[in-house]
């Protein structure tokens, strides 16, 4: 049988890995290297990388206006630290965010399209986009149909995610690929492969929601796609780790993985993002020697 456009895209690329290999590759990077990032030049631009993030059950106009206040807050009291990077929440907040938020040069992002499962009717994920869009989001996180990933119906999940780039446009659009569900190194390949083939501007482990979230050897994989892919394609795409962040450590070995697989044209706050609320005080503290609970 003729290969799928998809099976096409994807045997361009080494996708059958071996998971204890990329386990080994990952604890000798990290023995090497992750002591050496351990500055507080790192730890700063780490806490401008981080997504603040509020996705409870029991947000509210009022809580999300809070939230918000906070980040204008730090502004005023600690302009010399810079910024997080980004807001991020439901699509029905995106308004609020756009309306109070003070500084321009933080994102206003919106998980969008049924998160966190993806599973709903395309025509609702394209409305519930355009409506985040309208609102005032500037970047839109997306979950991956891991279902249709699994089922192996490539063509499902890039035409998801195309359907929805094309409503993004301009703005940025974040696939979460919830690499815990993919299990072995090589769907995690594959499915970065084709999220980025689809229009992916950013490829994101997790959604926070499922266990396990973010992992180092499933950041390595992924960043080894976005490097083959850049490679073949000269197009950039962003990685963001998301979820079971809890430690400074953790933030500095998801660093690492990107500093050396990746370089230094990612060690922006544009490429490389935190999906994390809890480790911008921790990152705080570190940075500043005191104990801060300002988030």
């Amino acid at each position: 049988m003729e290969k799928s456009k998809y099976e096409q895209a994807l045997s361009l690329y080494n996708c059958e890995l071996d998971d204890e290999a990329v386990a080994r590759q990952v604890n000798t990077l990290l023995k090497e290297h992750l002591e050496e990032n351990n500055t507080q030049e790192v730890k700063k631009f780490l806490f401008n990388s981080v997504e603040l993030t509020t996705l409870k059950t029991t947000d509210s106009e009022d809580s999300v206006l809070r939230f918000v206040e906070k980040v204008n807050k730090f502004d005023r009291e600690y302009s010399e630290l810079g910024h997080v990077a980004t807001v991020c929440v439901y699509p029905n907040f995106a308004k609020i965010c756009y309306e109070c938020l003070e500084n321009d040069h933080v994102e206003i992002a919106c998980v969008s399209g049924s998160f966190p499962s993806s599973q709903t009717f395309l025509e609702v994920k394209i409305a519930e986009t355009a409506l985040a869009i309208k609102d005032g989001a500037t970047e839109i996180d997306i979950v991956m149909p891991v279902g249709k990933f699994l089922a192996e119906d490539y063509e499902g999940v890039c035409d998801d995610i195309s359907e929805l780039k094309a409503i993004c446009g301009d703005k940025s659009m974040k696939v979460i690929l919830e690499t815990g569900c993919l299990k072995t190194a090589s769907n995690i390949k594959k499915a970065s492969i084709l999220a980025m083939y689809a229009g992916a501007d950013y490829i994101k482990t997790s959604t926070g929601k499922l266990e396990p979230a973010a992992t180092p050897e499933a950041a390595f994989v992924m960043c080894q796609a976005i490097k083959e892919y850049y490679e073949k394609t000269g197009i950039q795409v962003g990685f963001k780790p998301a979820g079971g962040m809890k430690t400074v450590e953790d933030a500095l070995t998801y660093y690492t993985i990107v500093k050396e697989v990746l370089g230094e044209k990612w060690l922006t706050n544009k490429w490389l993002r935190l999906g994390t609320s809890s480790l911008a005080n921790k990152l705080l503290s570190d940075i500043l020697e005191k104990d801060i609970k300002f988030f």
